[in-house]
């Protein structure tokens, strides 16, 4: 079997539907498929407001439920002939009264709880799903809706719900099994023993159809987004970025958390257990090849190209603490990411030099005021002892990361990389890499942010086109 996951851009419209519809078609003629599907773009959140406004009691509520029903109704007018129209409609009606009723009883007791809102925001899969296999079928091709929550086991933690994946795969494989056609999927919602609906947190349809491959080993997860692929690096930035025809499933984790428009690190998870390759196909640019995603020693490459791909975070701040009383005691850096994990703040990248004299903590831009007033609490005394002399926060800074799995022993690449952005004036204020050496990460000004990445790609990528 194959899975094919389609997003919000690609279902947008009665348009966008009928182009899938045909990529569905494509892809039914050589393999058994099943599809999962997202709400159609803006509705998640569409419905996430609508449900604020419950809660809150403010105007404007039925305004923007019956823009939702409306973006849903005005496809079906525009995608089925008037004879068709009445049946396609009705079980779209039937789910928008439904989704009032609730957003009725919110409005009314003024909560909206993580459950409630779990439910709310399911809607928008359900809809479009049910309007796709409605159109699939008036179009002769043979649609089954399967109701996600049926078949993703899920616990109660709603808004992002951990999957049961024993559960789930066994009963994905029954219900799957027993289709014949196409099983059309909501993605993005599970349930949990009980029958309660959750969801799985943002990128969620794509987990959904990590999820449903690996429940019934699929030969490929096709993942169709707006882009043509994984870029080199941000063509928005770096106009002779392109797209890379394959990575390795590590290469595209790194690429996608420092920023690269991939897909979501945790959604991959189940694929990669199973060794299913995950391509990245264009809904709007269909002919495009894609990138393929898949294990590492499967990954034919171009031995030319040192690295893969680059990839950065706007919006970082940096606070260092420095301090000679730090130097052979042990457990201070556990009290430091204690106190820094009771504040709910993650911390992005560490560097510690070899003497102990100095912790380097890179943090978000929203989370640096906070980490340094939660270090300031912690270490007061060692503050007031002079065991740790200052903190300084650094704002407006950014992450660079350098990735591919070509760097991996072969020498003097951190060497070049350095040299390049030297020769560019670029000063390099905090340096960290893996033992992996697939990934070399520094931080910089962000007003160095263009000059930076066009001077990796033209070291590294020259004289390939977009």
């Amino acid at each position: 079997m194959k899975v094919l996951k389609f997003g919000g851009s690609s279902v947008a419209d009665a348009a966008r539907i009928k182009v899938v519809t045909g990529i569905i078609a494509d892809a039914a003629r050589g393999d058994r498929v099943a599809v999962v599907l997202s709400a159609m773009k803006g509705v998640t959140d569409g419905l996430i407001s609508l449900a604020r406004k419950a809660e809150e009691g403010s105007e404007g509520l039925k305004d923007a439920l019956e823009a939702i029903r409306a973006q849903h109704f005005d496809a079906v007018r525009l995608l089925f002939g008037p004879a068709d129209q009445a049946s396609a409609l009705t079980p779209l009606a039937i789910m928008c009264n439904e989704l009032e009723e609730i957003l009725h009883g919110v409005e009314l007791i003024r909560e909206c709880s993580a459950r409630t809102m779990d439910l709310v925001m399911s809607f928008g899969e359900r809809l479009s799903c049910r309007l796709a296999v409605s159109y699939m079928s008036a179009k002769g091709i043979p649609a089954v809706l399967v109701d996600a929550r049926e078949i993703v086991r899920t616990d109660e933690r709603f808004g992002s719900a951990s999957v049961d994946f024993p559960t789930s795969y066994a009963l994905i494989r029954e219900r799957l099994e027993a289709v014949t056609g196409i099983a059309v999927i909501p993605g993005f919602i599970g349930a949990t023993a009980k029958g309660v609906t959750t969801t799985l947190g943002r990128n969620g349809s794509d987990y959904t159809a990590s999820i449903i491959g690996a429940g019934v080993d699929a030969k490929m997860i096709e993942i169709w987004t707006d882009v043509d692929g994984v870029l080199s690096a941000d063509p928005r930035i770096v106009p002779d970025a392109f797209v890379i025809p394959a990575i390795s499933s590590e290469e595209a984790m790194e690429l996608s958390y420092f920023g690269a428009k991939v897909i979501h690190p945790y959604t991959m998870v189940p694929a990669v257990e199973k060794n299913i390759p995950i391509l990245i196909k264009n809904s709007l640019n269909p002919a495009a090849p894609g990138t393929l995603i898949a294990a590492a020693e499967t990954i034919k490459r171009d031995g030319a190209l040192p690295i893969t791909g680059i990839a950065s975070i706007e919006g970082i701040s940096l606070v260092n603490i420095e301090g000679g009383g730090m130097m052979g005691i042990p457990g201070f850096a556990a009290r430091i990411f204690a106190a820094l994990a009771r504040e709910g703040i993650n911390i992005i990248m560490i560097s510690q030099a070899s003497s102990e004299h100095t912790i380097c903590l890179v943090f978000r831009t929203a989370e640096g005021e906070r980490a340094l007033a939660t270090l300031n609490r912690e270490l007061a005394p060692e503050l007031h002892t002079h065991r740790i002399e200052r903190f300084e926060l650094m704002r407006e800074l950014l992450i660079v990361s350098v990735i591919g799995e070509n760097m991996h022993g072969t020498p003097g690449m951190a060497g070049r990389l350095f040299s390049a952005l030297g020769r560019a004036g670029i000063n390099i204020l905090v340096i960290a890499q893996g033992s992996s050496e697939r990934n070399i990460s520094f931080v910089i000004e962000e007003k160095n942010h263009a000059l930076a990445l066009r001077t990796i790609h033209a070291e590294f990528l020259p004289g390939r086109s977009k």
